[in-house]
């Protein structure tokens, strides 16, 4: 093994984040000139058809010339997501019960994202035969 693979090994300072199927590790590494740089790694779990499973993993590796403007750009996404969706979490996952609504086309042939009933969805009535 070279150099590069036993130095990213050594871990300076770690934390884990387990979040479901999901784990994240944040790990600060040590360059070969001694400088500290941030690898965060997803690990995913999955299982296999016979019951086994494996685990997927992706990393990144950040640094610290890149931290301002990660670090900037992670905050206004976050946020933009937590001021346009809330903090409520809603997936299949966490909601045995949770249905996705259906979206049905307007009469210009665009979706009708708020899933009120178009002219189309209604049955013509006579009030004469009532």
């Amino acid at each position: 093994m070279g150099d590069y693979d036993s130095r990213d090994n050594e871990e300076i300072f770690s934390k884990v984040l387990r979040a479901g199927r999901r784990t994240y590790f944040f790990d600060v590494r040590s360059t070969k000139a001694g400088d500290y740089y941030l690898t965060i790694t997803e690990s995913k779990k999955f299982t296999n058809d016979d019951g086994s499973f494996h685990f997927k993993k992706h990393k990144i590796y950040l640094y610290k010339e890149d931290f301002t403007g990660f670090t900037d750009i992670l905050n206004e996404m976050t946020s933009y997501i937590l001021d346009e969706k809330g903090e409520e979490v809603i997936s299949d996952r966490h909601q045995a019960d949770y249905q996705r609504p259906e979206v049905t086309e307007d009469n210009d042939g665009a979706p009708d994202q708020d899933n009120t009933p178009s002219a189309k969805d209604f049955t013509n009535v006579n009030f004469e035969d009532i």
